[in-house]
Parts: C-alpha cells; structure tokens; sequence
C-alpha cells in the first residue's frame, strides 16, 4: 500500500544528472524536466568543444569520456584542467554570454549533456523552484572558487 509514496528509480542517465553539483538537491522529477532540457553531443579525441574567445552560449556536463580545459599563455598552452564525468564547465554562459576564456578539448572520445542558456532562462519563467536550485547551486559553485582563488589555491576549472 505504501509503495506508491516511493520515488521512482533513476534511470541511468538521470543518476549521471544527479551525480552532478549542480543538480544534486533536485527531485526525480524535477530532474526529468532538467533531462529533457539537455542536449546530448558526442566529441570524438582532440575534438574542440569550444575555443577561448567564443561567446558562451551553454553549460557542458561530462557524461563519459575525458575532456581538457586550457588557455593561451605565450606562445604555448596552459593546462587548466582535466575532467572526468560528473564534471562539468562553462557554467557561467549560464549567466552571461561573455567570451570564453579558456578553450575545452575531448581528450578521449566523451559525450556531454549540454544545457543552453535559452533553456535556462526560460526554465527560470516557467518552474522558478527549479531555477532558484540549479542557480542556488551554481553561485555556490562559482564562490567557492573563488574562495579558492582568493587563498591561492590552484584553479581546476575554466570560467
């Protein structure tokens, strides 16, 4: 009788949602709705995802594979960051479409879950409980890394 009051099981693809910082305090259903949202793309080894400079337009969680964040210094390439799934980055082009400032590269071949931000402000109109978690989450994310920063810790992700 009060197996109706379970939540359902997680499919795979939702648990690797849920797996996520970003949308760890969200219910099954309300991470149905974030799922139906993303975008899935595939990037095979050496692939650019994005390049420094570009206008951020989405935020990119790691599903499978590898991928590596880096930045111009000189005349070389500076190593930011590697990135495994559950990961993810790009995540102020949720808020802004400011240049990117770091390019991402597949390291391996990988698959992402892309969130635009058109979606996201138009998540923020139609289920404001959702958006107030996912941006509760995300400013807590960008502020303990510049916690980080600010105590000169190195820096593991790209803005």
């Amino acid at each position: 009788m009060f197996g109706l009051f379970k939540s359902p099981a997680l499919s795979p693809r939702l648990l690797r949602l849920k797996d996520s910082a970003l949308f760890d305090s969200l219910t099954p259903l309300e991470l149905k709705i974030i799922d139906g949202l993303m975008h899935e793309r595939r990037y095979l080894a050496d692939e650019i995802i994005f390049d420094e400079g570009e206008e951020g337009q989405a935020l990119y969680l790691v599903t499978s594979g590898r991928v590596i964040i880096s930045r111009q210094l000189g005349t070389g390439r500076e190593v930011v960051a590697e990135l495994s799934p559950g990961s993810f980055f790009g995540d102020l082009a949720l808020l802004d479409n400011a240049p990117r400032n770091a390019q991402t590269r597949a390291l391996e071949n990988c698959e992402l879950a892309v969130f635009f931000r058109a979606d996201f402000m138009g998540l923020m109109e139609t289920d404001p409980v959702i958006g107030y978690k996912i941006s509760l989450a995300l400013a807590r994310h960008i502020g303990r890394r510049l916690r980080d920063w600010m105590t000169g810790k190195p820096q593991l992700e790209a803005l």
